[in-house]
This record gives C-alpha cells, sequence and structure tokens, in this order.
C-alpha cells in the first residue's frame, strides 16, 4: 500500500485463463476466428457496487496492508524478489510504470511490490470466486508450461474451505493464516506482469472512485475449476472464450469497462493456451508503461484516448486538480479521418466501443487484433469493431 497516495488507491486484477485439458477439442465460437482451446474467467459486479455495478469484470481488488506483510518471507523463498525474476531496464523513452516502479522499502515494507500485488490478486481470487492459486513449494512452480492448481486431496473438505473463504474475505491477513495452515504458499510465479491501468479522472471532478491497477495473466493447464460467486461483491460468473465474451458484449447480454473490452480485444491473437502462455511469460520481464485513458468528448459519441495516440495530451492531468476536459464539435468520424497516429477506444454507446490502434506497441506486448477494415472512418490500418 502506498499511504502517500490522494487521488487513487491501488489494486490488482487476474486475467485468468483455463484450457480445455485432457485433450479435449478446442471449443468452437460464435466467432470468424474460429475455435479457441481456454477460457477467461469474468465475475459480474453486483448492482449495489459503487464502482462499475453489473459489469463483468477480470477478479481482482485493492491492495490490503496484509498484502504487503513482513510475515510473508517466512513462507516465501529468500530469494531476491522471491524468485521472481528481474524486469528489464525500460527501452529508451519509456518508463516503468509508478505502481511497479515504487520504492516500497520506503514505505516501511520488505515485501517487493511485485510480489504484494500478485498476492493481493489471488487473495481476491480466491475471495471473490472461490478459486486457491496456491503451490506447495517454489520448487512445485518450476515447470515452464501453464499452472496447475492443488490437488484437491491436498484442500480441506468443501464447508471448511467455504469458513476459510468467509475468514478471509472479512479479514485478508487470514490468507496468510490459511496458507500456514495448508503448508502452502500463494502461486506468484504463475502471475505474469501484463499491464497497468489508471482510471481516467471523471468528467464530474470529483467523488468518483480512481484506482492504479495492476493487471496479470494466469494461464492454467486443467478445465476451468470449480468456481462460485461470493453473493457479496460478486453475483455471477462465467467462463468464455475472448472472441465469446466479445459477442455476449456486442448483443448487450452482459457490459465490461473499456479496459476489459481492450484487452479482452487483445487476448483475441490468442487461440491456443499454450501460445498465450508462452507469450505472457517471455514478455512480462519487458514490463509495462501506465496507461490512464483521457475522455474526448466529440459532438456524437466519445473517445478515449490513450498513450501514444496523435491527440493524446502531452502532459496528462493524473490528479484532475487542473479540470482540463477535452471537447469537440467534430464527429468522431472526422476524428478518425483527420488523425494518423491513433491508439483510442471510440465509444459510441455502452454496448458500442471499438478500439483502434496502428503505433507500435511497446514493451514487446501485442495490439488488440485486427479483424477488418470497415471501421468508423474507414483507416485500413486501424483495428477494427470484433
Amino acid at each position: 500500500m502506498n499511504p502517500r497516495l490522494r487521488h487513487w488507491r491501488e489494486a490488482a486484477t487476474l486475467l485468468l485463463a483455463a484450457g480445455c485439458g485432457n485433450g479435449a477439442p478446442a471449443r468452437p465460437v460464435r466467432s470468424p476466428l474460429g475455435p479457441f482451446d481456454y477460457e477467461m474467467l469474468l465475475l459480474q459486479r453486483s448492482p449495489r457496487s459503487g464502482f462499475l455495478p453489473s459489469a463483468h469484470v477480470f477478479p481482482g481488488g485493492l491492495l490490503e496492508a496484509a498484502d504487503f506483510s513482513a510475515d510473508w518471507l517466512g513462507l516465501l523463498p529468500a530469494l531476491p524478489r522471491c524468485g521472481l525474476g528481474s524486469v528489464r531496464p525500460s527501452p529508451p523513452g519509456g518508463n516503468r510504470a509508478p505502481l511497479f516502479a515504487t520504492d516500497r522499502a520506503g514505505l516501511g515494507s520488505p515485501l517487493p511490490g511485485d510480489v504484494a500485488f500478485r498476492i493481493c490478486a489471488i487473495r481476491e481470487t480466491f475471495e471473490e470466486a472461490g478459486i486457491l492459486l496456491l503451490v506447495s513449494g517454489p520448487g512445485s512452480a518450476a515447470d515452464p508450461g501453464p499452472a496447475r492448481l492443488l490437488p484437491q486431496r491436498h484442500l480441506p473438505p468443501g464447508p471448511e474451505l467455504a469458513e476459510w473463504r468467509r475468514r478471509v474475505q472479512q479479514d485478508p491477513a487470514c490468507f496468510l493464516q490459511l496458507c500456514r495452515y495448508l503448508r502452502c504458499v500463494p502461486n506468484i510465479w504463475a502471475l505474469h506482469e501484463w499491464g497497468n491501468w489508471l482510471t481516467p479522472v471523471p468528467r464530474t471532478g470529483r467523488g468518483d472512485r480512481r484506482y492504479d491497477t495492476a493487471f496479470y495473466l494466469c494461464c492454467l493447464e486443467e478445465r476451468p475449476p470449480h468456481t462460485s460467486q461470493d453473493e457479496q461483491e460478486v453475483t455471477g460468473f462465467q467462463w468464455s472464450t475472448p472472441p465469446e465474451a466479445i459477442e455476449l458484449f456486442k448483443s448487450q447480454e452482459i457490459w465490461f469497462a473499456p479496459p476489459q473490452f481492450y484487452e479482452l480485444c487483445r487476448l483475441c491473437n490468442f487461440s491456443s493456451l499454450c501460445d498465450l502462455h508462452r507469450f505472457g511469460s517471455d514478455r512480462a520481464l519487458e514490463g509495462c508503461e501506465r496507461w490512464m485513458p483521457v475522455t474526448l468528448a466529440a459532438s456524437d459519441g466519445y473517445i478515449q484516448l490513450l498513450p501514444g495516440d496523435e491527440l493524446y495530451p502531452k502532459d496528462p492531468d493524473y490528479t484532475g486538480e487542473k479540470k482540463l476536459f477535452l471537447s469537440t464539435d467534430k464527429k468522431v468520424e472526422e476524428l478518425m479521418k483527420e488523425d494518423s497516429k491513433l491508439h483510442r477506444v471510440v465509444i459510441q454507446n455502452l454496448n458500442n466501443l471499438t478500439v483502434c490502434v496502428n503505433i507500435q506497441p511497446k514493451y514487446k506486448h501485442i495490439n488488440p487484433l485486427k479483424m477488418d477494415s470497415n471501421i468508423v472512418g474507414s483507416n485500413a490500418d486501424c483495428n477494427s469493431r470484433l
């Protein structure tokens, strides 16, 4: 945790992919992309939630002091960054996201931020979905392939595990107690740094919740594990392939915010779990940059500008204190025709989003999948609506 932050809170979320397993055929989907052999976990937030009510999201939540507890050092290996690989220096002109670059020791925590954020994502996945991403020790996580869950025989009976889940929900410090009880550790080595999104400055200028969120990718070898919503923050869940989730979004059966839409479009590049895992684990050591969307209001819609876009401010108003809000009398189509460097999400309405990007991604990442050139403005170099 960073007590010096005033304008947002830190959080972690998990893009959790689970394969078909056991040689099962890839699952056909309602998409021209063909079959995928894995599915992503999406949780539906409670309609009473103060942030993104009823939206489908990836599991995750706020950093807690317990995630930075020095007691974790008694369970995790006494190695630099607890055995996580070292992130390479940023390329020229790039900067490691402040979320990851912050000196946590200077804030009083002996636990590296990279470790604490992973613990948070794993803890929240257990709280919200009942899925435990634990291993008996770091040696058990040495396999370079997709991760495996603890065998069922190593877990407590269902009612006892449900009681542990309730306790962790009430007190995050109980997650460390659960790990001690099971003689296991959070499988931080299965989580690969994927991205960092900062909630945009609200156009109202005040009162809205903002989060600086670390996004991690974790690929599970098995079929989707037993999942259950907590009936508090989460009222439903589903496992869907990335194209299937996009189709459900387009048909207004589910809704998610632009960052989730963007990341699902990016996942559409990978129909194979092994390919996704290989890309995610190899790329993770490059790090990532922080993305704060900046909203531009057009006469007939909105555009969320992302770093690298021609219209993205040189000095973004991260805190909202400047109260600078971009607007134009032009239509979205005009803006799309005029601009050449694109990295944006066009918002026509809640279920009509278009990811448009034609710049080279940094940190060896990958752009959202290009489907065709039939998009707003007919710019053939821009990604299309999925």
